[in-house]
């Protein structure tokens, strides 16, 4: 074992695949070890280079590899794929992640820290709870709309559902006291709800990041804890572009004979962050239409020249780069210097 210098780990609940490697790339270890023999075999090598595919529990391992001694790196499973030589398999898998993470040309994630991922966790469940609410808010409209009660759009119109089913003396008492347990369901949700943003608001104010950031027009409590917490030591990119890119806000490239072709968003990356900074832009426009003082924005001018929804993801990818500048410079947000770019 003292001369093993690489080693690829195959993340998995209960079966752990390994494959090492000496300097010279030669192979000369592959084993296969249970989960409880896992932090003992890792105690037992001295301090090497451990790949892992950025997935389920790698933070939890990699934080626990470090502490050891151990040089980790987290690697997306889209950049593990191309070296995959046969059929998939564990120990294939293990053997593509050692390759992979010897590339020097190879791109990281960083390991998120306890805190990082509380928050995360956090905005995660807080998502589905949303999802919850509106699929439940649109059934409950979908029933009453059987017997002919339509309701205004917007989650509190249904606050007049009580009282219009106690009007309605043709209504059958168990459709009644079906849509007061949905109702009482759709309460709950909405308590759920706050009791989330209650928890990402305090975490806001112990973190001046997430203050900074909330400066930028469309950054708000929630977008700026999610990228905060997703983001973490911003000098992991060289440039704002890389963070932009990382949520899948620049145009899909298919260049080739040295003529650019450009395409739509390449939607890659965090789909929950880059939802939020393009609803965060959408608002900002939304809004700027009705002050004659932003009219004359670079925004506005955008919506101008093409449309409302490119110039939203324009805005969005413009405030991620924004973003990355505020975190990796540790300054505070300056519209004037902003306008003056």
């Amino acid at each position: 074992m003292e001369q093993i210098t690489t080693i690829g780990l195959d993340l998995a609940k209960s079966v752990f695949q390994v494959h090492g490697v000496d300097r010279a790339g030669r192979t000369v270890l592959r084993k296969t070890l249970r989960r409880g023999q896992l932090a003992h075999f890792f105690a037992r090598l001295p301090p090497c280079l451990i790949g892992m595919e950025s997935c389920p529990g790698a933070h939890h391992w990699g934080r626990k590899w470090v502490a050891m001694g151990h040089t980790v790196r987290l690697i997306a499973p889209q950049f593990v794929k191309p070296y995959v030589k046969t059929h998939k398999s564990d120990a294939a898998d293990a053997e593509a992640i050692c390759e992979a993470v010897c590339r020097p040309t190879m791109r990281f994630v960083p390991i998120k820290t306890v805190e990082q991922q509380a928050i995360l966790s956090v905005h995660r469940v807080r998502e589905g709870y949303v999802k919850a609410r509106t699929a439940l808010a649109n059934q409950i409209r979908g029933l009453l709309a059987e017997y002919g009660i339509v309701l205004p759009v917007g989650i509190a119109s249904l606050k007049k559902v009580p009282a219009a089913i106690g009007q309605d003396e043709t209504l059958p008492g168990a459709f009644k006291t079906l849509i007061q347990m949905q109702l009482d369901h759709l309460r709950a949700l909405q308590e759920r709800i706050a009791q989330a943003d209650a928890a990402i608001r305090h975490w806001y104010d112990e973190n001046p990041a997430c203050q900074r950031l909330q400066a930028i027009p469309g950054v708000g409590v929630i977008v700026a804890t999610a990228m905060v917490a997703s983001v973490g030591d911003a000098r992991c990119f060289r440039n704002g572009r890389q963070v932009a890119a990382w949520l899948g806000l620049i145009p899909n490239q298919h260049s080739t004979g040295g003529r650019a072709r450009l395409g739509p968003i390449t939607r890659r990356g965090d789909v929950y962050l880059r939802t939020l900074l393009i609803h965060g832009a959408r608002a900002v426009l939304r809004h700027a239409q009705d002050r004659p003082a932003a009219a004359d924005t670079w925004a506005m001018q955008l919506v101008r020249r093409r449309n409302k929804n490119i110039a939203t993801v324009a805005l969005a990818h413009k405030n991620a780069r924004t973003i990355w500048a505020l975190l990796a410079k540790q300054q505070r947000f300056d519209p004037m210097l902003r306008a003056a770019a």
